[in-house]
């Protein structure tokens, strides 16, 4: 039985998982609902070996404007009842749902494309970082808003962008919450291409095709250790890439690319 998303939509096509926030009259705005399926989907993604590839995007005008501020904060007591003041351990509590999205697609080793359709502010300029890959409308912008808020990221935001844009650059943009462009956005590595938004989706997943035809335990391996090395010592990470060599020299799909390319022909990579 599929399973039940609301608020947001998950589909396979072609071995890529496409997911769709679906609010836009909210410019698909961050619900509760929204938010447990999204770390759920990504769950999904990452368990099916029919998925290669992940895609996320949203409905209509907007990427994702963030936490519904048209429903209680978390400092006004965001799912508590009307008249309780939280205290710490609600504050806590509520924002488990939007990190459990963090660690959802920290888990995931296959690629993760964001396709950024419109604005992208505060949580859901946080959900563009933490894909692998963003391409961006011309028509996007982007804020990360939790400043101006009184707030701090709660979902990842100080840990993805510095490693994103660099350090200097992250905290100028986290502190002050200015709005930029997507042309801004590409000149700084934020997004690595611009688009017209008619073809924005279409060109993502093109590209996402692309890496779904490549030997996907190749391309998972690459993911672990370019993430993994990020954090170890120059041996360390050799002494890793010596490890993965050893298995993925080992499987079917490295016999299959020397000799697709000897009788020059596609090669078909199938996972083993």
């Amino acid at each position: 039985m599929a399973e039940a998303y609301v608020d947001m939509r998950y589909e396979v096509r072609d071995r890529v998982a496409l997911i769709t926030l679906d609010r836009p009259e909210k410019l698909n705005a961050l619900s509760q609902a929204m938010t447990e399926g999204l770390a759920r989907a990504l769950d999904a993604a990452q368990k099916d070996e029919g998925v290669r590839v992940v895609v996320i995007t949203g409905a209509g005008r907007g990427f994702c404007s963030g936490q519904d501020l048209s429903a209680r904060t978390l400092a006004e007591g965001r799912g508590l009842p009307e008249g309780q003041a939280p205290a710490i351990a609600d504050r806590r509590y509520n924002v488990r749902p939007v990190q459990a999205v963090a660690r959802a697609a920290a888990m995931l080793d296959k690629p993760y494309i964001a396709a950024v359709n419109g604005p992208a502010a505060g949580a859901g300029m946080d959900l563009a970082s933490m894909a692998d890959i963003r391409f961006a409308a011309r028509e996007a912008r982007f804020t990360t808003a939790f400043a101006r808020n009184g707030i701090v990221s709660g979902d990842g935001g100080c840990y993805y962008l510095p490693r994103i844009v660099g350090m200097a650059k992250a905290l100028e943009l986290l502190w002050t919450s200015r709005l930029f462009d997507a042309e801004e956005a590409l000149a700084m590595g934020y997004v690595s291409r611009v688009l017209e938004s008619e073809r924005l989706l279409d060109e993502t997943m093109a590209f996402a095709g692309e890496l779904a035809g490549c030997a996907p335990i190749a391309v998972q391996y690459i993911k672990q250790l370019a993430y993994a090395s990020w954090g170890l010592d120059l041996d360390t990470s050799l002494r890793m890439a010596q490890y993965m060599q050893t298995i993925a020299s080992a499987t079917e799909d490295a016999l299959e690319g020397p000799r697709a390319f000897r009788e020059r022909r596609p090669p078909r990579f199938q996972g083993r």
